[in-house]
Parts: structure tokens; C-alpha cells; sequence
């Protein structure tokens, strides 16, 4: 399953740098590649981007949650013995 969150994210990265490129150029790279933004494959393309940016979604809160756990009791206690010096 990491490996699949690994690729969503990166296609999710890729299809925001395309919408960086659009709105500081004014040139969809997705478009010029498809002929067209209204082409099968582009609107394909675009779809998949927006299912990668949702499952990268998944990414960010899993990370939220690690984050949100209650430390395990080793790890309570060297940071006490670390206090008390």
C-alpha cells in the first residue's frame, strides 16, 4: 500500500505543477500533449490527476493520525529521564 501512496502523490504533484504552469504561462501541458484539454485522453488524464490528489488525501491524514497517537511508555519515560537532568 505505500508504494501506491507514493505514486498517487506524485501524480498529484505533477498534475499541480501543470496547474502551476497554466497559471503562470497560460500553457496546459496536458492539453499541448492530448491536442486538445477536451480530447478523450486528456479529460482521462485529468480525472486520474484529481483520484491521485484525493488518494494523496489518505497520505496526509495517516500522517495527521501518526502524529495524534499516544506516545508508547519507552518513549514517556526517556523523556522524563532526559527532564530530570
Amino acid at each position: 500500500m505505500e508504494t501506491l501512496q507514493k505514486v498517487t502523490l506524485a501524480i498529484a504533484l505533477i498534475g499541480a505543477l501543470n496547474w502551476g504552469v497554466v497559471g503562470i504561462f497560460r500553457f496546459d501541458v496536458i492539453a499541448q500533449l492530448t491536442e486538445g484539454a477536451y480530447q478523450p485522453l486528456a479529460r482521462f488524464l485529468y480525472i486520474f490527476i484529481g483520484l491521485s490528489g484525493l488518494m494523496a488525501l489518505q497520505v496526509l491524514f495517516t500522517y495527521w493520525r501518526r502524529e495524534e497517537e499516544p506516545k508508547s511508555t519507552e518513549e514517556i519515560q526517556s523523556t522524563s529521564s532526559i527532564k530530570q537532568i
